[in-house]
């Protein structure tokens, strides 16, 4: 298995980098590490200034993918090869350029989508860096503005305490469907609001309870509030449930990191 994907990844990094258009290539760690991970993949992030091929070109520049599908708007692409799970991000330079940069401006965007997107390219490893852009780009992240950071701790507290309100909506209406949704919701933005107060860029949501448990600045109360909305067979009345939720919010706004 490591030298199949050792293999796979010295071939994805060749046919990728002979396109002109690409300018850097990162690839997650846990790519070269976790070969026995249920969830493993070959994650790779390619970081382009101009067009890239089209799907067809790419999917035969990959010699035999199988199950190849590409995401509307030609940003992602997901297949196997020899049985390996790949998945392949397109990240357009300039955009990429103008979230890093201007943060404040690109709020709206980063609301909805997180701040994953910044994890990656802080924390990936670089395979190809023609120009310098990745290194450059760290160094911007480095240097992200706290104004960006109190923006956006404002930001998902706010959907935070939207999903909490949704969550008393749905214990009171007895619409279990609409309270697994917005219990996630809720979890989701709880931690990712807690990231932004200790100035850290939000992991893969797989890596998201791990990742908090090794911060420096945690609110109180927070885990035992996390640890029962965590666990939906634990013999808690409804009402006693959203409690917790409660507390776990009142703790979020109340974290303060001293930076």
């Amino acid at each position: 298995m490591k030298h199949r994907v050792e293999r796979l990844n010295k071939f994805l990094k060749e046919t990728l980098s002979s396109w002109d258009a690409v300018e850097s290539i990162t690839t997650d760690p846990r790519s070269e590490i976790f070969t026995y991970d249920p969830y493993f993949a070959l994650v790779i992030d390619v970081y382009h200034k101009g067009e890239i091929p089209s799907p067809q070109t790419r999917r035969n520049a990959f010699g035999d993918p199988g199950a190849f599908e590409t995401a509307t708007g030609r940003t992602k692409d997901r297949f196997f090869l020899e049985e390996i799970p790949i998945r392949i991000e397109y990240k357009e330079l300039e955009a990429m350029d103008r979230l890093v940069e201007k943060p404040l401006q690109h709020l709206k965007i980063l609301k909805n989508s997180g701040t994953y997107t910044f994890y990656r390219l802080q924390n990936n490893k670089i395979i190809l860096d023609k120009s310098g852009w990745v290194e450059k780009a760290r160094a911007s992240l480095d240097s992200f503005p706290p104004n960006a950071w109190e923006a956006l701790r404002d930001s998902f507290s706010a959907k935070m305490e939207h999903y909490l309100s949704d969550m008393g909506a749905a214990l009171f209406s007895d619409d279990r469907f609409f309270l697994l949704l917005s219990n996630a919701g809720f979890m989701r933005y709880a931690a990712a609001s807690i990231f932004m107060a200790n100035r850290q860029f939000e992991p893969s949501h797989r890596d998201i309870e791990e990742k908090l448990r090794a911060l420096p600045c945690m609110p109180e109360e927070f885990w035992t509030a996390w640890e029962t909305l965590l666990d939906p067979d634990r013999e808690i009345a409804a009402q006693r449930r959203f409690e917790f939720a409660r507390v776990m919010a009142n703790a979020v706004f109340s974290v303060s990191c001293n930076f």
